[in-house]
């Protein structure tokens, strides 16, 4: 069974960029990702790709770049999320915007201005010891507090600069990338089999969804036909790590209210999970289950019965820690109206996933361009008005709801058969991408591959990118102990981006 995704390539000149790019934005197109490939080995410069998400499938825009071109057409002031993109792309690729932001995003010194770790001649830069300009708010009884980037606890590194007056909090500057870990060029030095495995560790928390994602991309260049089986296994496996995801987040954000009760009920649940999925699956966190062609586990009839029970038990026990969160004052004075993204600005911002949801957008991939065997289970997508943390947990408790739903109803269906297409050879030089709808949202990856069946370029795009601009919006006007619980409900992936 193919997951057949509608892909459009749509080769531009430098002055049919920007005009292109503003027809997709006018007809309400959503901006998946920007990147860069070196062509300088086929004679060629850069290749500027941008990637769109619209009713009918993706739209990648094309831009060829010979070396010494003047610097693109900025995108950012049409889709806002593309201003940390471009930075970025600079940073890795070389390949600079016009105007704009030009503070780096992810080099962080650790090579000088001009330096491009993707190009394939880099052989490491030189530290550049400039220091990182933050945008500074000034005004009778504005000061600063800064946050980070080392967090109590086992949080990856970020650093959060907050100017308030008092506690109110005036302005949000985020500083991301202290933990550049160079995973785009090191898909290049591995074979596939093993860049799967990578890809399933771009974050860890969303490994299904990344590794999902990557193997549709190769499947499509090898031309792999997956068993029905294998589909429904990987649907199984993606809507355990949503589950385990929004036990874990319902149960902070309960802590982060004060009601320490949620979090000790929540993660009780999320381990009983946990030790299910290594019973079952043979790890708690099962990272490489998903492989090209399908699957590496197997489900025993009596694993079957095993989950389907947990789902019965998570939904009567998850049901009723709603009530208990529904019905509590306190908690429900912390997160009404704490945070707040309005529908119009993330619609603005480009907000996506489970963020977007609880602000009135109610898009979810697997509705909306659903993969096999999603386009047979009629999901039911969560969303909200509200925008704010409260929103925000009422989704998370919807879609946990529908996840154990839809668990329950996977194993029902589950058809018999193979986990795994026969192994293919490696096939010529090709171009594939695959879209997930992972558990913060659309999870992208283009993977292009050489005629030896080698990686020339492989580009995973977490969700994360789009929302963290929006943290910065809601926390404005709140006060500097809403923080935690604000980013909490956020809860965003700091890896994903710290490519």
């Amino acid at each position: 069974m193919n997951a057949t995704l509608a892909v459009e390539h749509a080769p531009v000149t430098r002055e049919q960029w920007l005009p292109r790019i503003e027809a997709l934005h006018a007809a309400g197109a959503r901006l998946l990702t920007l990147w860069a490939s070196d062509e300088r080995d086929h004679g060629e410069g850069d290749l500027l790709r941008a990637a769109f998400l619209q009713p009918g499938g993706v739209v990648i825009v094309e831009l060829a770049l010979p070396d010494g071109a003047a610097p693109y057409p900025r995108i950012d002031e049409l889709f806002p999320a593309a201003a940390r993109l471009q930075r970025a792309l600079r940073d890795l690729s070389g390949v600079q915007a016009e105007g704009g932001d030009r503070r780096p995003w992810i080099r962080h010194g650790a090579w000088s201005d001009g330096d491009a770790p993707l190009r394939r001649d880099f052989r490491g830069g030189t530290p550049d010891p400039t220091p990182y300009g933050f945008v500074r708010v000034r005004g009778d009884g504005v000061h600063e507090i800064a946050v980070g980037p080392v967090h109590a606890g086992t949080i990856e590194p970020g650093h959060f600069r907050f100017s308030v007056v008092g506690e109110k909090v005036l302005r949000l500057e985020q500083r991301l990338g202290y933990v550049h870990k160079g995973i785009e060029r090191r898909f290049t030095e591995l074979a596939p089999a093993a860049a799967r495995r990578l890809a399933a560790r771009v974050s860890g928390d969303s490994a299904v969804a990344f590794a999902w994602a990557f193997c549709l991309a190769e499947e499509h260049i090898r031309g792999v036909s997956v068993p029905p089986r294998a589909t429904f296994l990987r649907a199984l496996l993606l809507e355990r790590e949503r589950i385990a995801n929004h036990l874990g987040d319902l149960g902070a954000l309960g802590n982060d209210a004060g009601f320490g009760v949620g979090l000790a009920q929540f993660m009780r649940l999320k381990e009983d999970l946990l030790r299910v999925n290594a019973q079952v699956f043979g790890a708690r966190y099962p990272m490489d289950a998903v492989v090209t062609g399908g699957v590496a586990i197997e489900l025993t009839p009596a694993g079957a019965a095993l989950l389907q029970q947990q789902f019965s038990v998570l939904a009567g026990e998850t049901e009723r820690l709603r009530a208990i969160y529904d019905d509590h004052a306190g908690m429900q004075d912390r997160f009404l109206g704490c945070g707040k993204v309005p529908g119009e600005l993330a619609r603005r911002l480009g907000v996506t996933g489970l963020v977007a949801r609880a602000s009135g957008i109610a898009r979810d991939l697997r509705v909306d361009l659903p993969l096999p065997p999603y386009d047979a289970l009629a999901v039911r997508c969560a969303s909200a008005a509200g925008g704010d943390v409260a929103a925000r947990v009422a989704v998370r408790f919807d879609e946990l709801a529908e996840s154990l739903r839809l668990g329950g109803e996977l194993l029902r269906r589950l058809p018999p058969g193979e986990v795994c297409a026969p192994a293919q050879a490696p096939a010529p030089g090709g171009f594939g991408v695959g879209l997930v709808e992972g558990w913060r949202g659309p999870v992208f990856v283009a993977l292009e591959t050489a005629t030896d069946g080698s990686i020339r370029r492989c580009h995973p795009h977490d969700p994360s990118w789009h929302n963290w601009p929006a943290l910065e919006h809601a926390i404005i006007g709140d006060i500097v102990p809403d923080f935690p619980l604000i980013n909490k409900s956020f809860n965003l992936s700091y890896s994903g981006v710290d490519l």
